[in-house]
């Protein structure tokens, strides 16, 4: 199960994923980097097909900032990505004899960033068809995805769209880390991208232990927050 997520704040955008790869062919679960960068002020992470998503990234990783400064980020990732699809999709082989269960080529792509120094999350499902998200301030893609929504609509009431981007770096390893628990196909180590007009920064293991750090607060205020409820 892959969750690859954003969320839009006052001044910047946190984007996060989960690193577990399931491989129902071989029975097989590992680890894998998810979150990319794309150029320099935005970042970008796929959920689906490793074969097209090995593609991608050599796409982006040379043409990421091409994507970011075009006139249509959605329609620029969508010239990229199409063709990808499309080779695949033409070249699958359906039916393997003595195999039961294998993957697709059905691939999810969800890219953030800022453009001209306006905020942007766009995603592209495997029809070829754009999603814009800037309005909403929340999109995930994966087969965790609909849990991801859950969650964030659990915390929608804090009002990350009117929060510094901290606040929606912490948010987003909570929503992660409760994935982690309640199911079994998402696992860490969780990956985080700060992303802000100046840049993106992708946070170190370090970094992602004191975000994990302000979390734990955070669920400690709410249960004294709780506890004095009836006071």
């Amino acid at each position: 199960m892959t969750v690859v997520l954003a969320i839009k704040c006052a001044n910047g955008i946190a984007m996060a994923s989960d690193s577990q790869i399931t491989d129902p062919g071989r029975g097989l679960t590992y680890p894998a980097q998810k979150l990319h960068a794309m150029g320099k002020h935005a970042a970008w992470g796929g959920s689906g097909s490793r074969a097209v998503l090995y593609d991608l990234e050599q796409i982006f990783d040379a043409e990421g900032e091409a994507v970011v400064e075009s006139n249509d980020v959605g329609h620029s990732l969508q010239a990229r990505v199409v063709p990808v699809l499309k080779h695949h999709y033409a070249n699958f082989i359906e039916h393997v004899p003595g195999q039961g269960e294998a993957g697709t080529p059905a691939t999810y792509v969800l890219t953030a960033g800022y453009a001209d120094g306006k905020p942007f999350i766009v995603d592209l499902d495997p029809n070829g068809l754009i999603g814009h998200h800037e309005e909403t301030g929340f999109q995930s893609i994966g087969s965790g995805a609909p849990m991801a929504q859950q969650a964030h609509a659990l915390l929608a009431h804090f009002q990350m769209t009117e929060r510094d981007v901290e606040y929606g770096m912490v948010a987003a390893i909570r929503v992660l880390d409760a994935l982690d628990a309640s199911s079994p196909s998402v696992g860490g180590p969780m990956d985080l991208c700060r992303i802000t007009p100046d840049g993106a920064e992708h946070l170190t293991d370090d970094e992602v232990k004191e975000v994990r750090g302000q979390r734990d607060r955070w669920i400690a205020l709410e249960h004294d927050a709780l506890d004095r409820l009836f006071d």
